[in-house]
């Protein structure tokens, strides 16, 4: 499994997951859908989506990687999570052709979920990218809209070293006359996007450029704003497909995005005395938003449970974090947990001072005791750490 394993678990290559739903009868062709793609802000974008056109009427499945504390949180139609037994009941009833033909984790759960999608009928599916794009196993689908939400560098070992390579790879879920819209560019990934589309005839919309209204959401952090301007561009497209969602549904889709789809991690208050934030941005354009959120915050002392997994580049990622807070270095307990003595030691050299801890637990034990009323205590660095307290 990809998240906890790493580059082991990655497959460059949809072969797997063609022969996989061939033998499940293409469920991927029984439901409309949404692709969603991006380095940052996918998976909020599409749970602002699912929310809305659940808000419309509509049965909504909702696909999104990876889960915090229950495998399930990956399935959903209209917030409940896939139940266990269906889980278990799929698994049971094809064990031997995943086990003859070798599937990873990620290719047995996409197949898993479009089945699944397709026994209970739903109306959409909004079915995020796991990795990258172009040969994510999600990448069968042929939706009524493609998303991209934006480019940054973030497995680079996978997609490329550059962001023209990895909007590249990105640009691999637009189709053959499918709208696409676009999140954010960069100058040089915008080119990248128009050629695609312009190679495979497609619509392409950039949110940028186009005039969309105040929104209100409860989805806390301010780098939201993108996600649901992202978003509202991708419902527009809907609406002129026919889809019946008006502008009350937007409003209180946006509002309840939360309630309606069970959405955690993203600038989540955890406690109110002390001020507990956590917030699952592992990259530096991800924590770029959420740390410059964090400055603003009113506290006496900031105190930062972190941990991070092995494949980050470090000195991009620590001078990101404020010199100014005491640090409880922790290892996320996973395969790909980068061992917290290293991360104590470079997170020295930029003047990141803290104590290391055996485990996120006991570092975030270690903060509350010695957080007061007015401190803020912010836990991160990881999708695993936050995954570990919630």
């Amino acid at each position: 499994m990809y998240q906890r394993i790493g580059a082991a678990a990655y497959k460059v290559d949809l072969s797997n997951t063609i022969k996989l739903v061939n033998y499940l009868n293409n469920p991927q062709d029984s439901f409309k859908s949404v692709h969603v793609a991006g380095t940052n802000g996918k998976g909020s974008t599409s749970h602002m989506l699912a929310s809305v056109l659940q808000d419309a009427g509509y049965k909504v499945g909702l696909y999104t990687s990876p889960h915090l504390k229950d495998f399930r949180e990956r399935i959903k139609i209209n917030g409940k999570m896939m139940p266990e037994q269906k889980v278990v009941d799929f698994v049971e009833n094809h064990r031997s052709f995943f086990e003859e033909n070798q599937l990873s984790f990620f290719e047995m759960t996409v197949g898993l979920a479009f089945d699944f999608f397709k026994n209970e009928k739903v109306d959409i599916a909004i079915i995020e990218v796991g990795l990258g794009g172009r040969l994510d196993s999600t990448n069968i689908i042929n939706p009524e809209v493609s998303v991209i939400t934006n480019i940054g560098l973030d497995h680079t070992q996978f997609l490329g070293a550059t962001l023209a390579e990895i909007a590249s790879e990105k640009a691999g879920i637009i189709k053959p006359k499918i709208p696409v819209v676009i999140g954010e560019t960069k100058p040089e990934t915008k080119s990248v996007f128009l050629n695609k589309a312009k190679k495979e005839k497609s619509p392409i919309l950039f949110t940028e450029e186009e005039a969309i209204p105040d929104y209100k959401t409860d989805l806390l952090g301010s780098y939201q704003i993108k996600n649901y301007k992202t978003a509202y561009t991708a419902l527009r497209v809907l609406q002129q497909k026919g889809w019946n969602i008006t502008n009350k549904n937007i409003e209180h889709g946006f509002l309840n995005v939360v309630k309606n789809t069970g959405l955690q991690g993203r600038w989540q208050l955890l406690n109110k005395t002390p001020k507990v934030i956590c917030d699952t941005a592992h990259n530096v354009e991800g924590l770029s938003l959420v740390l410059n959120q964090l400055k603003k915050e009113n506290f006496d002392t900031l105190h930062i449970v972190l941990g991070m997994v092995d494949d980050k580049n470090l000195d991009t990622i620590l001078p990101l974090f404020p010199k100014n807070a005491i640090y409880y270095f922790c290892k996320p307990n996973v395969i790909r947990g980068l061992a917290v003595d290293e991360l104590q030691q470079n997170a020295m050299a930029y003047g990141l001072l803290g104590e290391a801890y055996v485990t996120v637990n006991e570092a975030y034990k270690s903060a509350m005791t010695a957080a007061n009323a007015k401190d803020v205590v912010y836990i991160g660095g990881s999708t695993f750490v936050v995954a570990e307290i919630l």
